[in-house]
């Protein structure tokens, strides 16, 4: 490893890194990149105990891809708003949130298997939820891109689901039960039959509907 790398390595960890046999930096601590686009050819992170954070910045990323990143990060992992048109290269277990809105992602291939907080896709270029985690600790937000459907979505939601300015005909395949908010506005949908159980408040606004909303607990914001 050459001393530039190693110097990039103390600026950005903010903690204890170690080179394992393989050669993957491992992080006891938060790792914040700074350029991380220049050095993704010569840097492997294996685990980081903390936070992974490579998000767009003028002074600091501008990635089309997330090679180089961790296997497996303990915090949060977010690439938000880079060039990214692929999830390749991402941990395959995050145990905090998980952020890749604002990117100009087409497909979720290689998202993390678990995410024990929040998963948000927002606002990308997707057509489909497949390969995104079955099951996610906190809110999904998938908002802001050109689904036609909810299929692959989770099944078990524990926070809110945002999908919400999409082009939704149906709630078919909506997660069965979520533990919060449920956002479908700016779709176009006819009905909000499928509504996951459990909602604690609705905003179906800027649809379709017929306004039969009969049964519904808590506030609805239409």
């Amino acid at each position: 490893m050459t001393d530039e790398i190693k110097q990039c390595l103390n600026v950005w960890v903010e903690g204890t890194w170690s080179i394992d046999k393989k050669g993957f930096v491992n992080v006891k601590g938060d790792v914040r990149t700074v350029k991380f686009e220049k050095y993704q050819d010569k840097i492997q992170f294996g685990t980081v105990t903390g936070n992974f954070n490579c998000e767009y910045d003028l002074d600091r990323n501008n990635l089309n891809t997330l090679k180089g990143s961790p296997k497996k990060v303990g915090g949060n992992f977010s690439c938000h708003a880079n060039r990214l048109i692929s999830l390749e290269g991402c941990p395959k277990e995050v145990g905090g949130y998980f952020r890749c809105s604002n990117n100009n992602l087409t497909t979720l291939k290689g998202s993390p298997q678990t995410v024990g907080g929040n998963f948000n896709c927002s606002n990308n270029q997707l057509t489909s939820l497949e390969w995104a985690p079955e099951k996610v600790g906190g809110c999904f937000s998938c908002s802001g891109n050109r689904l036609k459907s909810l299929k692959y979505a989770p099944k078990t939601i524990d926070g809110s689901f945002y999908c919400n300015n999409n082009s939704l005909t149906s709630l078919e395949w909506a997660p069965e039960e979520i533990n919060g908010e449920f956002s479908c506005g700016e779709n176009e949908l006819t009905s909000l039959e499928g509504m996951p159980k459990g909602i604690t408040n609705l905003y179906c606004g800027c649809n379709q509907l017929k306004w039969d909303f009969l049964g519904i607990k808590g506030k609805l914001y239409a």
